[in-house]
């Protein structure tokens, strides 16, 4: 298992550099959503774990690792496919 790519960002909504890190959605259902979101390390900013405006985080800033995350998931699928 690879581990999180943690990144530096400077948030304006806080005005100061951050460190950020794609994330996945805990759900409290049975059925498993692969829901991602942008996490930083400032647990006391008012937008943690939102995304929503004016956070300027957003899944584009992490395309390349869900792109990649993706092709390994289709890549599964497949080999699982091949396998029945």
């Amino acid at each position: 298992m690879s581990t999180r790519k943690v990144k530096d960002f400077f948030c304006t909504a806080v005005s100061e550099k951050v460190k950020i890190s794609l994330k996945v959605k805990p759900t409290l259902s049975r059925t498993f959503k692969n829901e991602l979101y942008v996490q930083c390390d400032q647990f006391e900013c008012q937008y943690i774990d939102e995304n929503i405006l004016p956070c300027p985080l957003t899944l584009a800033l992490f395309a390349k690792e869900i792109e990649d995350r993706e092709a390994r998931r289709k890549a599964r699928k497949e080999e699982e496919a091949e396998y029945y």
